[in-house]
């Protein structure tokens, strides 16, 4: 089996190699990941210069890009026939709710999948992630199933592990994202020039995390697996919309 990787915190971040180790018995591995953090860049591609690949000594190869950037090179520039599946992650934080859309790992899996690959970005949920193990052990978990009982089409899965013990995770169970409150507004700072500047506030608390969302199984110790979708239309309002045109 043969597995491309990627990420958003770089190719030096702790989680992808935890990744890697847990992975490498099990697939044949390739590693191309930002050159340096790129978390919350979305899905979006670098139009507006060319990228360079580079690779390190432990065999991992970089981009000056994005996470999109990386897996899109790769499968259409590196490999001569397309991998068996896509892993992004490990994510230092979750990617639950609306963060999905922002997040730079879950858009290495989506490039993926949009490239007719398998897909599966993991997140390790924890603010201070030191420890990858057990998002690590379901990575490979997820992997050997897929491996034995592959799906008929492709599939994007955006999977977010509790930060407990291996041991004290519940059962997986299949979520839909829940939504959070509106973020918090953004911090006014000052440089050292005494020049106003702003950061992007912090995310707001979960508004929508009853039952059968991905906040509500990791907050019961639970493995939330989620598959996205790419159509954006919203299907509800094509009617309304078309009344709106002809009134």
């Amino acid at each position: 089996m043969r597995i491309l990787i990627s990420n958003d915190d770089g190719y030096f971040a702790p989680g992808i190699a935890a990744l890697v180790e847990a992975l490498s018995p099990i697939a044949e591995l390739t590693v191309v990941a930002p050159e340096r953090d790129r978390s919350g860049a979305s899905n979006s591609l670098t139009l507006d210069r060319p990228l360079s690949l580079r690779r390190v000594s432990n065999g991992f190869y970089y981009v000056n890009g994005t996470p999109s950037d990386c897996v899109h090179l790769a499968v259409t520039g590196m490999f001569d026939e397309l991998p068996d599946m896509v892993v992004s992650g490990i994510n230092h934080g979750a990617n639950m709710g609306d963060d999905t859309i922002y997040s730079g790992t879950v858009a290495a899996a989506t490039e993926g999948y949009l490239l007719g690959i398998p897909a599966l970005a993991i997140s390790l949920v924890s603010k201070e992630a030191s420890d990858f193990s057990t998002a690590a052990r379901v990575a490979r978990d997820l992997v050997q199933r897929f491996a034995q009982t592959p799906f008929k089409e492709p599939v994007l899965l955006n999977v977010n592990v509790p930060d407990v013990a291996y041991e004290r995770l519940g059962a997986a169970v299949v979520t839909r994202l829940g939504r959070r409150h509106r973020a918090e507004p953004v911090v006014r700072s000052s440089t050292p020039r005494n020049e106003l500047v702003y950061w992007v506030g912090a995310s707001g608390l979960a508004a929508d995390a009853g039952e059968g969302t991905d906040f509500h199984a990791v907050a019961n110790a639970q493995v939330s697996i989620t598959p996205l979708q790419i159509d954006l239309t919203h299907t509800a309002q094509i009617g309304t919309v078309r009344g709106w045109l002809q009134a």
